[in-house]
């Protein structure tokens, strides 16, 4: 822990006068203008998007969204995992902004992801650079976007490469339908489920019932892993450590997701479950802590702003899907928080509409960085209430 702080002045680069004032502002807690209207935000979060898209061109990952921007390397390559994902941001955006660009954005990302896949139907984690080994999660997370190009845009072949996919990721899983194999730091993880949600809805859009079965048994296994109260065991990056909100609404999210699509209950209510805790957890401001553990207390002090994105999400889903308006309340006071930590300066700069890993800046989670796929999760959030809620209003 002392060689970490002596050499995050290096690593960081906190002597760069662009970065001490975005560390002053997050220390000072000068909280960006939050528009009533949701609009203005959901604009600002995608053009921050497209900014992340348009600075690989020329690059050899080209088509793909940068991972984002950080203190220590500026903005990144293209990452093949959220980019699978934000293709599903990108159609939506198009229709609700009235951006038919933003199609032709999606279609690029499809291109270049179908452009990486392994001949074993795998895809490469990390930055998808030479060498790099595939991951279930990661893999998973390609598959949305290619089950969404099929769907919506009869992209062609993306359904061959999602079945493909499919099949390599039921070779790497266990009886017990873990995934053991091909995994971040090679333990089993919970937050998988969301991989398995993508196997679902690629067999049932291919009928391969496989497919359907081996993302029944993940399911399966993840609510072996739930307690009474309805939190997630093996849930975080690393053996024993607190889970960040960012996987448990992972969790949550792929159990729920797929059961609204195979119409179980029993999948439904324990995702239900878990979101009515998370809510409870939630501070009448808005800032839920980055961490939480078994029995749902606050395990930080800081707010990851991923985390409490796809909280919304998930609160608003059930809403959605299970008429629980008393959900509401948490979305409102989630997105206003998230609406007050969003960058927006105007000035089409790197943090122009970006949305921070953590609050404070240095807080655990992404660390001094402005993660693609917490802008995406920030405006899907955005979206969906706006759907929910009609067009009028606050939320315009």
């Amino acid at each position: 822990m002392l060689k970490k702080i002596v050499q995050a002045p290096l690593r960081y680069r906190l002597w760069s006068p662009v970065h001490l004032g975005l560390i002053a502002q997050s220390a000072l807690k000068i909280d960006n203008k939050a528009d009533p209207q949701h609009l203005p935000h959901l604009i600002a979060a995608i053009d921050w998007l497209c900014r992340a898209q348009d600075v690989r061109q020329g690059c050899a990952d080209e088509g793909g969204v940068s991972a984002g921007w950080s203190f220590e390397d500026g903005w990144l390559p293209s990452y093949p995992e959220t980019s699978g994902y934000i293709v599903e941001t990108f159609l939506q955006a198009a229709e609700v902004l009235d951006r038919p660009n933003l199609v032709e954005r999606a279609r690029r990302i499809l291109d270049w992801e179908l452009s990486l896949q392994h001949a074993d139907g795998a895809f490469p984690g990390h930055f998808g650079e030479p060498g790099s080994r595939p991951v279930i999660f990661n893999t998973g997370q390609i598959m949305h976007g290619l089950n969404h190009g099929h769907r919506q845009l009869q992209h062609q072949g993306c359904l061959d490469a999602a079945v493909r996919a499919g099949r390599w990721m039921l070779a790497q899983q266990d009886e017990d339908g873990c995934w053991r194999r091909s995994v971040h730091n090679g333990i089993a993880h919970t937050y998988n489920t969301r991989a398995a949600w993508a196997l679902l809805q690629t067999g049932l859009l291919a009928g391969e019932p496989a497919l359907i079965e081996g993302a029944k048994r993940n399911l399966a296994w993840a609510l072996s892993q739930q307690n009474p109260a309805g939190w997630f065991a093996n849930n975080a990056f690393t053996v024993d450590a607190v889970p960040f909100t960012h996987t448990i609404a992972y969790a949550i999210r792929g159990v729920l997701e797929s059961g609204l699509l195979l119409e179980d209950t029993h999948l439904i209510s324990a995702a239900e479950r878990s979101a009515v805790a998370v809510a409870a957890a939630l501070p009448q401001n808005g800032a839920l802590a980055g961490t939480l553990d078994d029995q749902w207390r606050p395990r930080a002090n800081y707010v990851c702003l991923t985390g409490l994105a796809q909280m919304c999400i998930i609160w608003s889903r059930l809403i959605e899907r299970r008429a629980n308006q008393t959900f509401q309340d948490a979305v409102d006071r989630g997105l206003d928080y998230l609406k007050r930590h969003q960058r927006r300066t105007g000035d089409g700069r790197f943090d122009d509409g970006a949305i921070a890993g953590s609050a404070p800046f240095w807080g655990d989670y992404s660390r001094f960085e402005f993660p693609n796929w917490a802008a995406k999760f920030f405006a899907d959030a955005l979206m969906l209430d706006n759907r929910l809620q009609g067009t009028g209003g606050k939320h315009g």
